[in-house]
């Protein structure tokens, strides 16, 4: 596991990248409500992590000058009874931060600092709802801004968002050996799950994902990183298909993309496998994704960038598809539209993780590589899905001891 040394080196790095003198001040993400008296499962703010190794809501981090403290905010006696009393010398042997301040002491001094100063390095808040996600943000970093300029209206904030993601693509030897540890235990509970006897069994999605599950955390791993994709037949058409609700059939195919989390770092593999015997065209169409998947990792390498290796994937998707008869002809519209996503996206504190799209790739970037091919009028859908570490001269292929075959694994 990750000991404090990680965090704090963390630490100074942000104040190395970030060269300014004003106070950098973070918070963690707050809980948020379920129902009634019921919270969701508390999910830390990445960043946050990355800096403390923290997993508690509501505190914040101070780093200024040379100096660096936690505010912890109280709880009431009736919260301590049900969700435990926050421990200062837990905290400190966690982040490596040697002073903690309760929410009273540690506003006023920062209160002096921020009356002082013109600017504040934080993390911008995003908006309260995204709608082409069509979801609602945790307000914690929206109330931290807010309470900021409450002390000096005159405060310009100054994002530390592109920091942090330029910090956080390129992965420390540390961090590899988590995402290994999260494959790893990934890799072998779906080898469990889809040997051919095993998988016959299975008579709905759901069944199959609670085996992923309880494979996952008897490997030692916290769980599942993202809510896990069980899609069988016209299922798999649905890209992020998580209700896992439907029936099994021999003759269908089913998607399965999920990934283990060891300690906050994500595994995402996808395979797509058929407990009978597949047809001819779902063959083909299983054999077209194979193909250009192995044309992406062909490509990858240090200096490529997004735009030219998303480009090439496409027209390369283009003639697939024309060879399966899908289209006649290759242009955007046409691949898009039984090819819907990007090939590949970053992975590490989340399973799309953060990192500069516009960079050239470069030694330590973690990505996937995971193109897909969906039929609705056919109900096939076929996704192949691995992960990637760029090296020096290429990439390793972190997943590679998962066959990549459709009848058994």
């Amino acid at each position: 596991m990750l000991d404090s040394d990680f965090f704090s080196a963390n630490r100074e790095r942000l104040r190395e990248l970030f060269t300014g003198t004003a106070p950098i001040v973070v918070t963690a993400n707050g809980m948020v409500q379920k129902g009634a008296d019921e919270a969701y499962p508390f999910h830390q703010d990445a960043n946050f992590w990355y800096l403390t190794g923290i997993s508690e809501p509501d505190i914040v981090l101070v780093m200024d000058k040379n100096k660096e403290y936690l505010i912890v905010p109280g709880r009431s006696d009736s919260r301590e009874v049900f969700d435990g009393a926050i421990d200062s010398a837990e905290l400190t042997r966690l982040s490596g931060v040697t002073t903690v301040l309760s929410e009273k002491e540690g506003w006023k001094q920062l209160e002096g600092r921020l009356q002082k100063v013109n600017h504040v390095a934080t993390l911008a808040a995003p908006p309260a709802h995204i709608e082409s996600w069509g979801m609602y943000t945790n307000p914690a970093r929206e109330a931290l801004i807010t309470r900021l300029r409450a002390y000096n209206g005159e405060l310009e904030i100054l994002d530390l968002r592109s920091h942090l993601a330029r910090m956080r693509m390129i992965k420390q030897p540390q961090e590899l050996d988590m995402i290994r540890r999260a494959i790893d235990a990934t890799i072998d509970t779906l080898k469990d799950v889809t040997k051919p006897k095993q998988l016959a069994k299975y008579a709905h999605e759901y069944e199959l994902e609670a085996d992923i599950t309880r494979g996952f955390r008897m490997r030692g791993t916290t769980g599942h990183a993202f809510s896990p994709i069980v899609a069988s037949g016209k299922h798999a058409c649905t890209l992020h298909h998580v209700h896992n609700d439907g029936l099994l059939a021999s003759n269908e195919l089913i998607v399965l993309d999920v990934g283990a989390e060891v300690s906050h770092y994500a595994a995402d593999i996808t395979r797509t496998v058929i407990s009978g015997t597949p047809s001819a065209r779902q063959q083909a169409v299983y054999d077209a994704v194979l193909s250009v998947q192995n044309y992406a990792f062909g490509l990858l390498k240090p200096g490529v960038t997004f735009q030219d290796y998303e480009e090439k994937i496409m027209a390369y998707m283009g003639e697939k598809l024309r060879e399966l008869g899908l289209i006649k002809t290759i242009n955007e519209e046409s691949v898009r539209h039984y090819f819907p996503h990007a090939t590949s996206h970053f992975l590490g504190l989340n399973t799309h993780d953060v990192g500069d799209y516009e960079r050239p790739l470069e030694p330590g970037v973690v990505m996937t590589v995971e193109p897909g091919i969906y039929i609705p009028e056919e109900g096939i859908g076929v996704r192949i899905e691995d992960d990637v570490l760029i090296l020096e001269n290429g990439i390793e292929i972190l997943s590679e001891k998962l066959p990549r075959t459709l009848v058994s694994l």
